[in-house]
């Protein structure tokens, strides 16, 4: 019984650390993909607005600022989505847990 005690708590730690190592993989992506985006984006608007400075600027600028805010949009929901999906903490350890609680009632002294 102590045998099995320790393996689940192995297997709960292990799962702990898979998920924290995917949260920091997960932070450092994004935080990637958010600078280089941003960057990307901002050299994309000025360019943009250069072209129409003479006749369009003040269009151009508010829809770019659509443009960005809409995307902005688009990837919080996609994000959102993302977080809703991804697996239960510790569901591999419950689910043995349940086995190993199952197996002690059925094979328990029978009267």
């Amino acid at each position: 019984m102590l045998d099995m005690v320790q393996t689940r708590l192995e297997l709960a730690a292990i799962e702990m650390e898979e998920e924290s190592q995917r949260l920091l993989g997960y932070f450092a992506l994004v935080l990637l993909s958010m600078v280089l985006f941003g960057v990307a984006m901002l050299l994309l608007a000025f360019t943009i607005i250069l072209l129409f400075w003479d006749s369009y600027r003040l269009q151009a600028a508010l829809g770019l600022a659509v443009l960005f805010g809409a995307g902005a949009a688009l990837a919080g929901i996609k994000l959102r989505a993302r977080f809703a999906t991804r697996p239960r903490l510790l569901a591999a350890t419950v689910g043995e847990l349940n086995k190993d609680i199952n197996f002690i009632r059925n094979a328990g002294p029978s009267e």
